[in-house]
């Protein structure tokens, strides 16, 4: 369920027709629904209340700081990728001691930064990141706490671009490895065992591969206790899916309890990194129809948003659900709805059935487009970034501003 609905003939978020927020703001424009977000959010956080769970939102499915402090505001940690993402969550308000730092690809100063910050945690993903880490730490002075991902080889059977819990992805080590790390770091005085944990992918529709995920890791954990290894919990990552088109996806307390019957009986804490799921269908992308087309083979609606604000079909091949914001009568017809920039790629969808009455100047907007959407845009073709709004009801504020022209070459001038 979502706040994006028609009432009296035209779309609304909440309490604000889109059609104003058009007028106002222009487009291409994000808008976020509040109520949405917090409804996402509540409902994780009570399917997960029975057992001590720390839920860490998966900073890059969207990093706004306006939704970020909505995100860290409900209780939730974060899981966080760079020294960007590590920044601006304790700008938005985030507890360093719910921060749990993942990546293949640490850098040295990432390292000292996340240290120097106390965070809960670092996922390692290989024998170099141990060294590293107990590097950095002796130079400091501190003791880094860390958590072993581990590499199931599951097939978390959704897009190959998004699976990471397979030995083919660059992701987390064999359970083998990980028990040598784990002596590795005992050895050393700079470093503190506290986890393990896996991620095998995202848009995960099917339980069973994350309930399966969830058995190996408590048998790996159990078996690193017996070792004398104290940890304190486990990892379970993100990835549940959201419905775009017509998926269903399972529901939050179906979510808890696959991981749960897993989880609790080694009586240690469970982490969980949702993205996605919470801010996926929080937010829209507005945009406006520019022109049709009509060629021998295909009919085109070209709007003002393109590949550069919202990349996940063109990348992915990802569906989005794409509505008119106006209520119309007109037959249905079978187009492609496509943006500016010079590229094939550039499209929202194709062969999609929308009113053949849609013309220049009309209103439509692209669902779902909350997660990975903002977040990934680029300036490609030289097109400012869009802005993004966030509705609270009948009130609206922008959270990022339309980027400028001069935005584009400021940074390029001597």
């Amino acid at each position: 369920m979502d706040h994006f609905v028609l009432k009296q003939h035209e779309t609304y978020c909440e309490d604000v027709p889109l059609a104003r927020i058009a007028q106002e703001f222009g487009t291409p424009t994000y808008v976020y629904s509040r109520a949405t977000l917090w409804r996402h959010g509540q409902r994780l956080l009570d399917a997960f209340a029975s057992y001590p769970t720390l839920p860490c939102y998966a900073v890059k499915a969207n990093s706004n700081l306006s939704l970020l402090r909505e995100i860290f505001a409900m209780g939730f940690g974060a899981d966080i990728v760079s020294l960007g993402e590590l920044e601006r969550s304790l700008k938005a308000g985030a507890d360093p001691q719910k921060l749990v730092y993942s990546g293949v690809g640490k850098r040295r100063d990432e390292i000292e930064a996340a240290l120097r910050r106390d965070i809960y945690a670092f996922n390692l993903e290989s024998f170099a990141e141990v060294e590293l880490i107990s590097s950095v730490a002796r130079e400091l002075g501190k003791v880094a706490r860390v958590s072993l991902r581990v590499n199931p080889n599951i097939d978390a059977k959704t897009n190959p671009k998004i699976t990471t819990g397979l030995f083919s992805t660059k992701f987390g080590v064999v359970e083998e490895e990980a028990r040598a790390m784990a002596e590795r770091i005992r050895q050393s005085p700079q470093l503190s065992l506290v986890g393990v944990g896996c991620h095998i992918g995202s848009q995960i529709l099917d339980l069973k591969p994350m309930a399966e995920a969830a058995r190996r890791l408590a048998d790996f954990a159990k078996g690193l206790q017996a070792l004398g290894h104290e940890l304190a919990f486990i990892d379970m990552g993100g990835g549940l899916g959201i419905r775009y088109n017509t998926e269903q996806p399972p529901e939050p307390e179906q979510y808890a309890e696959a991981l749960l019957s897993a989880i609790r009986p080694t009586g240690l804490r469970l982490l969980i990194e949702p993205g996605r799921v919470l801010v996926g269908n929080v937010g829209i992308l507005l945009t406006r129809v520019i022109a049709r087309k009509q060629t021998p083979e295909k009919s085109f609606l070209i709007v003002d948003g393109a590949m550069n604000d919202l990349i996940r079909p063109s990348m992915y091949d990802s569906f989005h659900d794409i509505c008119p914001v106006a209520e119309h009568t007109a037959d249905l017809e079978k187009m492609d709805i496509v943006g500016p920039i010079c590229e094939t790629g550039d499209y929202f969808g194709k062969d999609r059935s929308l009113p053949a009455s849609l013309h220049a100047g009309d209103l439509v907007y692209i669902r779902s487009a909350g997660a990975y959407g903002a977040a990934m845009a680029s300036h490609y073709n030289s097109r400012p970034r869009a802005p993004e709004i966030l509705v609270d009801g009948a009130q609206m504020k922008v959270i990022r501003r339309r980027e400028t022209l001069d935005d584009l070459w400021a940074l390029e001038l001597n």
